[in-house]
């Protein structure tokens, strides 16, 4: 029997059995909707209290798979979604009973006179019954689909921040960063003072080369005459 029950929690159908006892509730309560309207269509009420047990029994079916997946992610699950658990959990511990009670009803409903009086009182407890399953599948879905629980999201993602945590910086923007060319002044150039000139420079004209000055004196020949040097 163990052994069974853990085949059950690894197949984790909480949420295919929640599915069926939401349409089967629904249905059963709109169906008998119908009948009252149609109140010669036996059939249509027979139907209505069929659709009702099979509802109720996956209510009950909706309860246990619902505490198997609680006691998988209890611990994993903090801040506004561990909130959201507990509500969700506290009227899926209770609804069964509620539709226990309303299938009751409606069973001597169908097979007792003097209860049939009631039945505009059992279809207004049934559509609010209906609109508490409905809400109770909300909750649910805000559990999967904004705080991943019992999907692997829940382990990967980043939770999400509480009022209370300082929201996290902006991501840097991915497009190139312009650049800003800061201009640096540059010392201006001092004039360089010119060279003073020596007093020999300025009192003196122009000088000849040694080599221009030898070449401009005649070189005396052999016979005592001087040749000019061309």
């Amino acid at each position: 029997m163990q052994a069974l029950i853990d085949t059950l929690k690894a197949w984790q159908l909480h949420p295919f059995v929640d599915h069926f006892t939401v349409s089967l509730i629904i249905v059963a309560v709109l169906v008998d909707i119908a009948a009252s309207i149609l109140s010669s269509r036996m059939w249509l009420r027979y139907m209505a209290l069929t659709l009702l047990v099979l509802g109720t029994l996956a209510a009950f079916g909706s309860r246990f798979t619902g505490g198997w997946e609680a006691d998988r992610v209890w611990d994993s699950v903090t801040g506004p979604g561990k909130d959201l658990l507990r509500r969700h959990a506290w009227w899926g511990d209770r609804l069964p009973y509620v539709f226990a009670v309303l299938a009751l009803w409606r069973i001597l409903l169908q097979f007792v006179g003097f209860v049939a009086r009631s039945r505009p009182i059992y279809l207004i407890v049934a559509i609010i019954a209906a609109g508490l399953i409905l809400y109770q599948g909300f909750l649910g879905g805000d559990l999967v689909y904004d705080y991943g629980v019992g999907t692997a999201l829940m382990q990967t993602a980043a939770p999400i921040a509480s009022p209370s945590v300082v929201p996290a910086a902006p991501p840097l923007s991915a497009s190139p960063m312009p650049t800003v060319f800061v201009a640096t002044p540059t010392p201006a150039a001092s004039p360089t003072p010119a060279p003073a000139a020596s007093p020999a420079s300025a009192t003196s004209g122009p000088t000849e080369s040694p080599a221009a000055s030898e070449e401009a004196s005649p070189e005396p020949s052999s016979d005592g005459s001087a040749v000019k040097n061309l």
